[in-house]
């Protein structure tokens, strides 16, 4: 009965432990934050190629309209648009506020998402979160949420 309950405690030690958040190397931040900013490059300009970069297979997208779906519907969305040039784009994606926590291999984001028209210099604001996989050619989401900022309080 001793050696069940020993073998127990060690499996749900190494189960927490597996669970703690690992310090993040500067070259992985770097990476990961590259990604982010190269994606968001890519979404103001309506570049396919950089959504079917960024987004893994078995991505799973909560939208802040409150509608979930996958890659594959997320791409649908683009199909037989053509990239803008930067003089064409009306509104500019940038990150702010970024932070990463890495577990294990995966790394957890969030950030402020800012949407900037290029006509009035006006921004909207939303809070996205998702988990990033190291691949083969970079990193990739397989888990977003994204939801509209609450507006900013006045004192």
């Amino acid at each position: 009965m001793r050696t069940l309950f020993l073998t127990f405690v060690l499996l749900l030690s190494s189960v927490v432990s597996a669970q703690e958040a690992r310090p993040i190397s500067a070259s992985e931040a770097q990476q990961v934050t590259a990604a982010i900013e190269a994606f968001l490059y890519g979404a103001s300009i309506n570049d396919a190629q950089a959504h079917d970069k960024f987004w893994a297979p078995e991505l799973t997208y909560t939208s802040s309209n409150g509608t979930r779906f996958g890659k594959a519907e997320l791409m649908q969305g683009l199909m037989g648009s053509e990239a803008l040039s930067d003089g064409e784009v009306s509104a500019w994606y940038t990150a702010e506020n970024i932070e990463l926590k890495s577990f294990g291999t995966a790394v957890i984001v969030n950030f402020t998402l800012v949407s900037t028209q290029v006509l009035d210099q006006s921004r909207e604001t939303f809070l996205n979160s998702g988990v990033l996989v190291p691949r083969r050619d970079g990193w990739q989401a397989v888990n977003w949420h994204a939801t509209r900022a609450a507006p900013a309080t006045q004192p």
